[in-house]
């Protein structure tokens, strides 16, 4: 990424799978990548389709896309925009994945609301799950493993090496599932969730892991080992290529 103030790594054994970008901080971090995906946005073909995460670092980057894309919102008038998680709480919840983007990204940007494919999570979860999946398998192309391809996923990364809400300490059986999505209790508050499974973010044709926070350094550390044991390593593993946007706090 050229201009933007990111410095490229690649930690040797996954130099064919994974490209690194460090920043300076945050705002740096946010702003860089915000320009990023409008850049690729002008480009894309209709639909596209994108998959939204949470998390502090997350409202960084999707106010910084709205100030930059102020001018020229058409960019996202063949935008389809979905959820990588949720928390099993109504959309008007202070926890709410989908309200931060509201607030953040969705409002500012007057997105309609045929545009918008939030998870529920004020239904029963296994109800909202199957609903989730059924609406994605609905409207996207399925890969050769049949799963909907999105064109790209957005995740954070937790200080345990979370992503979406994929936590550490499931069973091989939970990880393997083909579930679109499925309802998961986490190990941080609210525990009840819902959350992409791992082949569907594999199957995805991007997926842009944004790492912000020093607190994240032994998480990121972990994920880039041969033999990682995060849920963000198990993701590395199963996809071709994807992309790190590190704040530089976050490698050390």
């Amino acid at each position: 990424m050229e201009g933007t103030g990111g410095s490229r790594v690649a930690p040797q054994f996954l130099m064919a799978k994974v490209e690194q970008l460090t920043f300076p901080g945050a705002d740096a971090l946010a702003q860089a990548v915000a320009a990023e995906w409008l850049r690729e946005l002008a480009g894309a073909r209709a639909p596209y389709c994108v998959a939204l995460s949470g998390g502090r670092i997350a409202r960084r980057f999707l106010s910084a896309v709205a100030v930059q894309a102020k001018h020229r919102r058409s960019v996202f008038d063949s935008v389809r925009f979905f959820w990588s998680d949720e928390r099993c709480v109504p959309p008007d919840d202070p926890e709410s994945n989908f309200r931060l983007a509201q607030e953040s990204l969705l409002g500012p940007l007057a997105i309609r609301e045929s545009q918008i494919h939030r998870l529920r999570g004020e239904l029963p979860p296994k109800t909202a799950a199957a609903q989730a999946g059924a609406d994605l398998r609905s409207i996207l192309p399925t890969g050769p493993g049949g799963q909907p391809v999105l064109d790209l996923v957005f995740l954070g990364l937790g200080e345990d090496g979370h992503v979406a809400s994929l936590f550490p300490g499931e069973s091989e059986e939970a990880s393997s599932s083909p579930a679109i999505f499925r309802d998961v209790v986490g190990t941080k508050p609210p525990p009840h969730r819902l959350t992409m499974g791992y082949a569907t973010l594999a199957a995805a044709h991007q997926v842009w892991v944004l790492v912000s926070g020093s607190g994240k350094a032994g998480a990121l550390r972990n994920s880039l080992l041969e033999r990682g044991q995060t849920p963000l390593a198990r993701v590395l593993r199963m996809r071709s290529m994807t992309r790190l946007f590190v704040e530089a706090s976050a490698t050390t």
